[in-house]
């Protein structure tokens, strides 16, 4: 891939949290909410095959005085 101007992104994904029966996702507002705070942006999501959300996908633009950001603990 070569690196053409413009800009640079950073990526992070998300899994969203399983309840008891690992068959729906819990609400994942808190999560979302604190990588809003830090600058993620909801980019796509990747999907099981069978159906169902396996991660949140996020992008930021990468920082231009560390090239590199903080990941979210959740």
């Amino acid at each position: 891939m070569s690196q053409t101007q413009g800009k640079q992104w950073e990526y992070m994904t998300l899994r969203p949290p399983r309840g008891e029966t690992k068959k729906e996702a819990d609400d994942p507002q808190k999560e979302l909410n604190a990588y809003g705070e830090d600058g993620w942006e909801l980019s796509e999501t990747i999907e099981y095959t069978g159906g169902g959300t396996k991660y949140l996908v996020f992008k930021r633009p990468v920082a231009a005085n560390t090239g590199t950001g903080e990941d979210v603990e959740s």
